[in-house]
Parts: C-alpha cells; structure tokens; sequence
C-alpha cells in the first residue's frame, strides 16, 4: 500500500497526536477557588461550632436559673425588690420605757397606820406555841390585848404610852427553865411617836400571868425597851419562885434579850407578808 507524497504524515493526511501544553492560568484559577472553598468551609464550620457552644451555654445558663436541684427557685429565680415583704409577718416584740415600781419595804409598811392595815391581835402577832432562838426554846403561857394601854402597866410607863398616842397593847408570856419573860407591844400611829415612847420609857410594862404562871410581883426584874417602825415593844424576866433578879444575873437577861428578838422578827414578818401582798398585783400589771 502506498500513501502519496509525505506518507501519512504528511501534508493533507492526518496528524500524528502533538502532546499537550497545560494551561497554566487556568489551573492556578482552579487552585484559587478550591483555597476559597475550603477558607469558607472552615470559617463557616467555625462560626456554626461557636454558635452551638454558645447555644449549649445559654441553654445551661436559662435551666439551673429556673430550677435547682431541690425543686425551687435559684438565685437566678429571686423576686425582684418590690416583690419583697415590706415587714417581717411576725410582730417584733416591744418594750416599755416607763420602769417597774420599786417593790414595798416591809420596815415602810409597818412605820404607818395608813400603809400597815393587816389584822393585828394577840393571836395573829405572837401565833406560835414557841419562841425559839438559837437552842433554846420558851412556852407561851399567856397571851393578851387592850386598847387600855395604861391598863397592862405599872410605873410611869402608862402616861408615857397614852401620851404618845397608844393605840393598842399587846402582851405574851414566855417561860424557860424557871424563867419568865412578858414581852408588851405598844401600837401607835407612826414611827415617830413610837420612838418617842422608848426614848422616854420608865419601868414598867406588867408581867401578864396565865397557865400556872406568876412571876415579878412585888420584887426585882430584869426590863428592856425598843421600837421597830409603829411599833414600841418592852420586856420584863424574872423567877417564877419568885426570887429577885441581880444586876449580875444573866439567866432572866438573855430571856428577855430572846423574847425581845422573837418579838421583832415576828413584827418583821407582818410588815414582809403585806409587802408581798401588795407586790403581786403590781408584778402582774407588768407581765
């Protein structure tokens, strides 16, 4: 076979494959857009992993402020000011500016008549079948009153009762061993009239007999005088044989002294249940 002029490469025939030249533009266009794709892949993967945090963080954030564990309100979930309770529910507690009354003396109840209003008898001041100080113990053996205040003495002491404004005369008899003791107590309207009565006493208050006993008739006695707020009180001890009574004697001395202190704290003890008495209602009105 023959193929004309130039074989089959030649002029007018076919060509042989040329190799290619690359297009170099156009491949670094190519390379140019596929960096751009992929810079906004990731720029855009970004920005949506950075939206889905902050989703995921509001979301955290908007529930534990609804709720806590407990079931009720956070800190998140707290009323604002003016839903708040303006005042505690529970009324707070108040006190008064005007102080308590100072509470009664005993010793200013008995210096007055006026204030000193408890039933007074032989019986209710000299109520016990004993008068006790220390160890040792007397007996009472009688027991008496008078509104006559010269009437239960001997002496001058009567004028000097009636004088003062003796209100009253009340006398018991204690014995011990032998020995007896009358204890007189003169009432008078205030303390200052009973301090006069002792200041001036002059023998003597009579010795009251009674229950088999007789003492300080016609001899020598042991006498004392003293005042606690209306009241003036007086004691006279002696033998109940009947002996006389010696200055140095000191048997009929501390019988007088015992009686005179029972007597005392007996109308201590008057003046100390009246205190009390007016001091309740006082402590009430102040609860």
């Amino acid at each position: 076979m023959s193929f004309g002029q130039g074989g089959p490469y030649g002029p007018g025939g076919s060509q042989p494959p040329q190799p290619s030249t690359p297009d170099w533009a156009a491949l670094a266009d190519q390379s140019a857009a596929r960096n751009r794709r992929r810079k906004l892949l990731f720029i855009g993967g970004g920005a949506l992993a950075t939206a889905a945090v902050a989703a995921i963080v509001a979301t955290a954030v908007v529930s534990s402020g609804h709720k806590d564990s407990g079931g009720g309100d956070s800190a998140g979930g707290l009323p604002t000011p003016q839903d708040l309770p303006s005042e505690s529910a529970t009324p707070e507690p108040t006190f008064s500016d005007v102080a308590p009354p100072a509470p009664p003396k005993p010793l200013d109840i008995i210096s007055s008549a006026r204030r000193d209003k408890a039933p007074l008898s032989a019986g209710s001041l000299f109520p016990d079948k004993r008068a006790a100080k220390d160890d040792r113990s007397y007996t009472k053996a009688a027991s008496a009153s008078t509104t006559s205040c010269s009437a239960a003495t001997q002496g001058a002491l009567g004028p000097v009762l009636v004088n003062n404004g003796c209100r009253k005369l009340l006398r018991a008899t204690f014995t011990r061993d032998g020995v007896a003791v009358t204890v007189g107590v003169a009432v008078f309207d205030g303390k200052a009239a009973a301090e006069k009565a002792k200041d001036g006493y002059k023998p003597n208050i009579a010795s009251l007999s009674g229950g088999g006993v007789t003492f300080c008739r016609r001899t020598a006695c042991q006498s004392s005088a003293n005042a606690i707020g209306r009241y003036a009180y007086f004691t006279i001890s002696g033998y109940t044989s009947g002996k006389a009574v010696t200055s140095s004697d000191t048997a009929t001395l501390q019988a007088g002294r015992d009686v005179a202190d029972y007597t005392f704290r007996r109308i201590l003890a008057r003046g100390s249940a009246q205190a009390s008495a007016e001091a309740a209602p006082a402590a009430s009105a102040t609860n």
